[in-house]
């Protein structure tokens, strides 16, 4: 370093020797783990511990929901397994988590996230009552 601007010559040369430096390529299981944490961390959604394929697991609300991805180049589609607390919205909750999750991943990892399908496996009752209940 000299100190100068590079000239016209010389900023072409280190513009080529970038583009021939390589690329980037995120592995799978990087953007599942990176969408599961987004919609941990950024919704009411819930993920599920304990089990066996499955089978006896039950709802945790300090796990990330189950992820998984299929990447073709630079395009996503994720499919987004959560539980979400019950009174609630159900529609708005699941349009508010795929928003955030497509913006998220895509601002994170350059990835253009096109569709975002969400599983509500479970409900979980809501800590503080939403409303007043009716005794009759």
């Amino acid at each position: 370093m000299n100190g100068r601007a590079p000239t016209g010559s010389e900023a072409r040369a280190d513009a080529l020797e970038y583009g021939t430096r390589g690329k980037t390529v995120l592995a799978e299981k990087v953007i599942e783990k990176i969408a599961s944490q987004v919609a941990r961390d950024e919704s009411t959604s819930s993920g599920s511990a304990g089990g066996f394929m499955g089978i006896g697991s039950h709802a945790d609300s300090s796990a990330r929901p189950r992820t998984s991805v299929q990447l073709t180049g630079n395009i996503a589609a994720l499919s987004v397994e959560v539980g979400l607390p019950y009174p609630a919205p159900l529609r708005q909750g699941t349009q508010f988590l795929r928003e955030r999750i497509t913006s998220r991943v895509s601002e994170m990892t350059g990835v253009e996230v096109r569709q975002v399908d969400i599983r509500v496996s479970w409900l979980t009752m809501a800590k503080e009552p939403v409303g007043r209940r009716r005794l009759l």
